[in-house]
């Protein structure tokens, strides 16, 4: 055992991780369930009631906060506090301010998600809070950068372990990437409406410079961390290469900060502009499957656990997904592929196959092997991984292959032309054409957010489980000293 752990194990810091695992759950839920209702109101337009507060303009947002903000960012708290004590053998540098990390997120996730429903918001794609709330985030993950660089400075050993790397990239990229994007000026103390900086193309090439880096560093080099930890842990084997881990580290660092412009083929910004994103794009292809490669090969010598382990079968269906979504994404990315792709289902598609294929099946994996070591109990039910499992693949399926018919055939029918040159089908004909797909989207939607649920119940049982154990070890243990 390396110098230092034993006594450290007793004094991490798992409180605020316990917080941030649990919120990551009941944010999971309300965002994956609000997806799926605004997906039943696209298949299903009268379910967009009288009630503003519900309907799909409001809800989106909602739905992208609490699932990218709110589960996923809550995860990455939880999984980098946890992560960093362990590597780094010691406990975090500041209880407070870990404590007032999680308070400070939760409550911007809560206000956000009220004035989305109450047609307050900036009108931006992803974190689309008002001036006030993008202040007060920027000061919450300004003390999660002190956090966790300060726990790293005071280790117990030189080395920095590679998902640490990946953790801090992503705390830094994020803040530069939220402060560069949210620049405004208030029109008003008490007013939540701003004056962008940016106007016309250079707000637009700025709005995806952010989103896609959101992409790039929240959504993948910070799960990657969590990958780079949990997968060997779960496995029981060392990472299949520590030199492709660092390759893949600095390559994707460098390579995505490039490639935001090719959501923006065919618009008014330069050419050269959007083709060297393209280009980085393609380049892209190179370092996300060599994580994908060293992940999956992480199991050679291990590939029986696939048999027996569920929690393996998350991890590596998690890397399968994202070595799927980073092939699918960088020939999205090339203007003749673009031009039958963008505005349509098809992106969407995409976006959901990292999003819940990635994101969330290797956050699912990773929860199943922290919680019981949380709690220091055992998962309640084997049985129920396994059924989560497939509830989440069977979801995960149903809804790429719904949005790639959708956004397909939307692409087609929309630049198909008759024997006279003229636009073969109207606009309202590939309404039509899509409300099979969206139907089957919901469906898909539906099964991904009984898996959740599945896990919710076999969390709550487990750490019901463990509370009755600890219970009954005190109860001995004051039995005891009462006979003494």
């Amino acid at each position: 055992m390396a110098h230092g752990a034993v006594a450290a194990d007793t004094q991490y810091n798992y409180d605020i991780i316990k917080k941030f695992a649990i919120m990551a759950l009941v944010w999971g839920v309300l965002g994956m369930s609000a997806g799926t209702y605004i997906a039943a109101e696209l298949a299903f337009p009268f379910l967009n009631f009288d009630i503003a507060q519900i309907t799909f303009g409001r809800l989106r947002p909602v739905h992208t906060t609490l699932v990218i903000f709110g589960f996923g960012g809550s995860a990455l708290f939880a999984t980098s506090y946890y992560i960093v004590q362990r590597t780094c053998q010691t406990p975090l540098i500041s209880k407070g301010l870990a404590e007032f990390t999680f308070w400070g997120w939760q409550g911007g996730i809560l206000l956000g998600v009220l004035g989305y429903m109450n047609g307050i918001t900036d009108g931006k794609e992803y974190a689309e809070f008002p001036w006030y709330l993008d202040i007060a985030i920027a000061v919450v993950w300004v003390a999660y950068f002190i956090v966790f660089v300060g726990t790293l400075r005071r280790r117990s050993q030189p080395h920095i372990y590679v998902a640490n790397w990946f953790f801090l990239a992503f705390i830094l990229a994020t803040a530069i990437l939220h402060i560069g994007r949210n620049i405004a000026v208030p029109v008003g103390l008490f007013n939540t409406s701003a004056y962008g900086v940016y106007s016309g193309v250079q707000d637009a090439m700025v709005q995806w410079w952010y989103g896609h880096n959101a992409v790039g560093f929240f959504l993948t080099a910070a799960f990657l961390g969590m990958m780079y930890y949990f997968v060997p842990k779960q496995a029981g084997r060392p990472i299949y290469s520590y030199r492709l881990s660092i390759i893949h580290f600095w390559a994707l660092g460098f390579m995505y900060m490039w490639v935001g412009g090719h959501h923006l083929h065919w618009t008014a910004l330069p050419d050269w502009t959007s083709s060297l994103a393209a280009a980085f794009s393609i380049l892209l292809l190179l370092p996300s499957w060599g994580g994908m490669i060293n992940g999956i090969m992480t199991l050679s010598g291990a590939w029986d656990k696939l048999r027996t382990d569920p929690i393996m079968l998350f991890m590596i269906t998690a890397l399968s997904f994202y070595g799927m979504s980073t092939f699918e994404g960088p020939m999205m990315s090339l203007k003749s592929v673009n031009a039958l792709s963008h505005y349509t289902d098809w992106t969407i598609g995409h976006v959901h196959s990292g999003a819940l294929g990635w994101v969330a099946m290797i956050t699912f994996g990773s929860f199943y092997h922290l919680i019981p070591r949380l709690w220091e109990t055992r998962i309640w039910s084997q049985s129920l991984i396994y059924v989560h499992f497939w509830l989440a693949t069977i979801g995960i399926v149903l809804y790429i292959a719904a949005m790639w018919v959708s956004g397909i055939g939307q692409g087609l029918m929309l630049r198909a032309f008759d024997d006279y040159g003229n636009l073969a089908y109207t606009f309202v004909e590939t309404v039509t054409f899509m409300h099979w797909p969206l139907v089957v989207r919901m469906l898909g939607g539906m099964f991904f957010v009984a898996g959740i649920l599945t896990m919710v119940f076999n969390v709550y049982m487990t750490i019901r489980t463990a509370k009755q154990e600890q219970a009954a070890i005190e109860a001995k243990i004051a039995a005891k000293m009462a006979k003494a």
